[in-house]
């Protein structure tokens, strides 16, 4: 856990980079000043409003089948904050989650080195002047109980391995 960084996307990038990661790491921030989403959109939050995390995945299977791991996580992320919500929740393919038809959270996935870096920006606790766009949403404005984001980022992890474990057997 980091309070500020620029982009837990790239600070993984650079631990990957020098061979100082193992698979299965993580990296969640507080804030990030230069956060970005697909196509190289920005992507900021205010401070303690968001669940803001890159992990780094060393696959064993064939490179060719690494593009499902966002798929993966966008269904593990997906199954996590649409088990007490009120709205219906939908994956908007290849990267965004959305509550009702607003965007409450977005990945992205990059290959590097011997795997795969996935980000993960999830709208917890903003409200709707907080919002970045007009079209996004977050877990406390759709009316969801779970809004711890420790408890959310851990729930995602458990959903993701136990997925993940399925998809590499």
């Amino acid at each position: 856990m980091v309070d500020l960084t620029a982009s837990t996307q790239s600070d993984l990038a650079e631990l990957v980079n020098s061979k100082s990661v193992k698979s299965g790491e993580v990296i969640v921030t507080e804030f990030q000043s230069a956060g970005r989403g697909r196509l190289e959109r920005t992507f900021e939050a205010p401070t303690h409003s968001a669940l803001l995390f890159s992990l780094y995945i060393e696959p064993k299977r064939r490179r060719s089948d690494w593009g499902f791991i966002s798929h993966l996580a966008a269904l593990s992320m997906h199954e996590v904050i649409s088990s007490d919500l009120p709205i219906k929740t939908s994956l908007k393919w290849p990267n965004d989650i959305l509550i009702g038809d607003k965007k409450v959270a977005g990945l992205l996935a990059q290959q590097i080195g011997d795997g795969v870096i996935v980000g993960i920006g999830l709208n917890v606790a903003m409200n709707e002047i907080e919002l970045p766009v007009p079209t996004a949403t977050s877990l406390a404005l759709s009316g969801s109980n779970n809004l711890d984001r420790n408890t959310l980022l851990i729930d995602f992890l458990n959903r993701l391995e136990s997925i993940y474990a399925e998809w590499e057997s």
